[in-house]
């Protein structure tokens, strides 16, 4: 039965403001973060300058099959990560592309790899390296539907699926390889993945890899690789490893910045305070029975919460829900992003490594089930939300 305390609208009205924490401090996981810094009361939706775009799709020297499926997309004008990196990744230069998620990066490199290699001396290919499954699926995803009707083929390797299968698909010798570090270096040692014609190499989210402890096997793999070829990267920030790995490997790269600072000045920040785990989850539960809590995206600890959750908001009538987290097969991972992306479950639950790099358009709401171990993460998971100047909302539980 559902409680009779009403919560109260964080569109509409304060949710716990000005309240004491007290003076104990609960047991989390991480950094304690003071619960101020999930406040933000000032916000409004500004008026963002708008970007003039330097050139449209139809300008950039694409082949005639590679425009048509630009169009079908409905693309136009470019964002200006592909605005100002797109040309100089078909003439063959280096390119460092410094933007946030969501900003059009995969089609930016995506795009200039399909007719490069349709000019290319038969045999070359090209490696695109993601942090996680997720994000390789979705580039997977936009590299099928850009390289339609070109006679262009892509393998995905990513963890979490049958390795059999994918030794199978690179056996037929695509011409892109797209993956994860740790399951690319596994493929290479087992002698199924070749690398010595590899002519373009991309790296996303590169700053994401290295916070996830991939940099070892990314630096193995650019060992493999042949010295003479063109590099790609692409990451939101440029922490100092990052820095002297783009160092040594690119040459005269084109630096191209369209940063935005962290935390979205379109995400409205607040606190929801709870006595109990009990008291936790009636609140939730009451949040997400509003109608315009219409996407949300709720983070966990780890993968068990993560799921038990999932299964008790599911469970609610007036509520679907699904998760994501590490011990999900790839398959299952991949059926409850779709489903939460077409609007068929309200709620994703996830875990922080499982939520790596998503572009989902039109969160509603990311609420911190459970406080994030560092503020940076903080930010990362605040940031699915208030996206293409849209306003968003972000709520955190605290003790």
């Amino acid at each position: 039965m559902r409680s009779n305390t009403s919560m109260p609208n964080p569109r509409r009205g304060k949710v716990f403001r000005n309240s004491r924490f007290g003076n104990s401090k609960p047991k989390r996981r991480g950094q304690y973060i003071d619960p101020e810094r999930f406040k933000n009361d000032a916000v409004t939706l500004a008026t963002e300058e708008v970007y003039v775009a330097q050139h449209q799709f139809s300008d950039f020297p694409f082949m005639s099959a590679l425009q048509r499926n630009i169009q079908k997309r409905g693309y136009v004008d470019p964002t200006p990560i592909q605005d100002q990196t797109i040309h100089a990744a078909l003439q063959g230069r280096d390119v460092i592309g410094l933007a946030n998620t969501g900003t059009g990066k995969t089609a930016a490199f995506v795009l200039p790899i399909i007719e490069r290699l349709t000019h290319a001396e038969k045999g070359t290919t090209a490696l695109i390296m993601a942090p996680t499954r997720e994000l390789a699926v979705q580039i997977h995803e936009e590299f099928r539907s850009f390289a339609a009707g070109t006679n262009m083929h892509a393998v995905l390797c990513v963890g979490g699926v049958n390795m059999h299968a994918q030794i199978q698909n690179l056996r037929r010798r695509p011409q892109v390889v797209i993956g994860t570090p740790g399951r690319l270096k596994d493929l290479f040692q087992q002698r199924a993945l070749w690398l010595n014609r590899t002519g373009i190499l991309v790296l996303d989210e590169a700053d994401r890899m290295l916070d996830m402890g991939f940099i070892k096997d990314i630096r193995f793999l650019i060992d493999q690789l042949p010295q003479r070829r063109q590099t790609l990267c692409f990451s939101a920030t440029m922490p100092s490893e990052i820095k002297q790995l783009v160092d040594t490997m690119l040459h005269d790269p084109v630096t191209v910045s369209v940063v935005k600072k962290a935390t979205s000045d379109h995400v409205q920040q607040d606190v929801i305070k709870a006595s109990s785990k009990d008291d936790k989850l009636r609140k939730l539960t009451e949040l997400l029975e509003q109608d315009d809590f219409d996407k949300v995206i709720v983070f966990g600890a780890t993968k068990f919460g993560v799921q038990r959750l999932a299964d008790k908001l599911d469970r609610q009538a007036t509520i679907t829900a699904a998760a994501i987290h590490g011990n999900k097969s790839q398959a299952q991972r991949q059926r409850a992003l779709k489903a939460f992306k077409d609007g068929k479950v309200k709620v994703l639950v996830a875990t922080d490594v499982a939520a790596r790099g998503l572009d989902i358009p039109l969160v509603s709401h990311v609420i911190n089930f459970d406080q994030p171990t560092t503020y940076e993460d903080y930010v990362h998971r605040i940031g699915r939300t208030g996206r293409a100047g849209n306003m968003g909302h972000a709520l955190t539980f605290v003790d």
